[in-house]
């Protein structure tokens, strides 16, 4: 189920990216003290308590005719649009300005949950300042300070007292429900077209002609998928159709309700770095992936080009290393019809449960050709392994002093685990643990 959304949104220099990378626990936006740094939405998951959330940074509105900052408001406004909840980020020093009621003018068209939040309140002694911002009319501000993290959870709560239910999921426990990510105009739509054998998705050459997100139930040799088309954009306003980085958002709802993930390039193109950010968010939520070059029948080659292809591709996706990859051609049906078998492939492969004792068998092989690593005297011991998840295969390592993990040793504890499972087109989870 899709995972409510929070945006922050405030004109420029009011402390938004600082609040994000608060709430994240990251420095994942970058901070600078000069309007206008952040040009782009940015996006990470984050939990508050008992509720998980994705959470939009949003480039500050500003309605003048500066270079690029109608490109940052079209970015805000993608990203209200988008949203369940709306944090409006004000500076509580400068007091209300013209620039926080033109944004107040664009939130209240949104129809959204307003948090109002006042930044820069940084003792007890300044919250008089909040006072002129009830003008602003969204009720009660709440006084917070990125800088030393007050009033954050005063502001969490009240923003997830906005979250949607929670939709009950409609599909049994084995139906294999997957999705097609990537940027617009790959073909993601037309590849879902061949895969039913109908037109029941509209195809067109415009990126972002997708208007909703489409569940397809569909069953194929007595299996039965559900096929997740991501949603395109809902044009509100100005809000306009040529925003590439767009499909993130859509991605990540699409993401989170999947068991395997296509990831779908366009074989005419090079790889583009969106293409990385969007593959990086399925590795990241653990679910199993596949890599799908589309488009190949337009693509000039010989007998070398799909190996140097696939050279190509394992160069930019190192962290899918597990990933299979197919090239495919949604318009003569090259290889469509191989899909499905990779597809169920990768599922029973993300649905894999080894017994604890064969996984400590093959520890104890893999501990015996390869020592575990010693620091100032102090060796690594591990005890004893076991799985805990599926979906993706999650194994916690019990060990004297966790500290001694290096993460050159633990990557070669999953490729010893991967050397003799199949878990293709799986990542694997290893968590390092002291025995008590």
């Amino acid at each position: 189920m899709s995972k409510p959304t929070v945006a922050i949104v405030g004109r420029p220099n009011v402390g938004k990216s600082t609040i994000f990378n608060r709430i994240v626990g990251d420095r994942v936006s970058i901070v600078e003290d000069e309007p206008g740094v952040t040009r782009d939405r940015i996006y990470s998951s984050a939990e508050w308590l008992a509720h998980e959330f994705n959470l939009i940074d949003t480039g500050g509105i500003d309605l003048s005719d500066e270079p690029f900052l109608e490109q940052i408001r079209q970015q805000a406004e993608i990203a209200m649009d988008e949203a369940d909840v709306i944090i409006f980020l004000v500076n509580g020093r400068e007091g209300v300005t013209v620039q926080d009621e033109q944004v107040a003018k664009i939130l209240y068209r949104t129809n959204k949950p307003v948090v109002l939040a006042v930044n820069k309140i940084d003792n007890p002694d300044m919250r008089e300042m909040i006072y002129d911002f009830y003008s602003l009319g969204f009720g009660e501000p709440f006084p917070i300070s990125g800088s030393h993290g007050l009033g954050l959870g005063d502001l969490l709560d009240e923003a997830a007292r906005h979250f949607p239910d929670k939709p009950e999921e409609d599909y049994e426990e084995d139906v294999i429900k997957f999705s097609l990510i990537g940027r617009p105009n790959v073909g993601k739509s037309s590849l879902v077209n061949v895969l039913l054998g109908e037109e029941r998705v509209i195809v067109s050459d415009i990126a972002g002609t997708t208007r909703d997100a489409i569940d397809t139930e569909y069953e194929y040799n007595d299996q039965e998928y559900v096929i997740i088309d991501t949603a395109g954009m809902r044009k509100r306003g100005k809000v306009y159709e040529a925003t590439e980085k767009y499909s993130v958002l859509r991605a990540l709802r699409a993401i989170e309700r999947s068991d395997v993930v296509l990831v779908v390039l366009n074989g005419e193109e090079g790889i583009q770095e969106q293409d990385k950010k969007i593959a990086g968010y399925a590795h990241e939520a653990g679910k199993g992936v596949i890599i799908v070059v589309n488009k190949w029948d337009a693509v000039e080659k010989d007998e070398k080009t799909m190996n140097e292809k696939t050279k190509e591709i394992r160069a930019h996706f190192l962290f899918l290393d597990y990933a299979p990859i197919l090239f495919v051609s949604a318009k003569t049906k090259q290889r469509v019809h191989n899909l499905l078998e990779i597809i169920n492939r990768v599922s029973e492969n993300h649905s894999l449960r080894i017994q604890s004792s064969i996984l400590n068998e093959v520890i104890a092989d893999a501990v015996a050709m390869n020592p575990a690593p010693s620091d100032k005297g102090r060796r690594l011991r591990i005890y004893y392994m076991t799985q805990v998840a599926v979906k993706p295969p999650t194994f916690v390592v019990f060990v004297n002093e966790p500290e001694l993990m290096h993460f050159s040793y633990e990557r070669f504890l999953q490729n010893r685990i991967r050397e003799t499972f199949d878990f293709e087109g799986t990542p694997i989870r290893l968590i390092i643990r002291a025995r008590a």
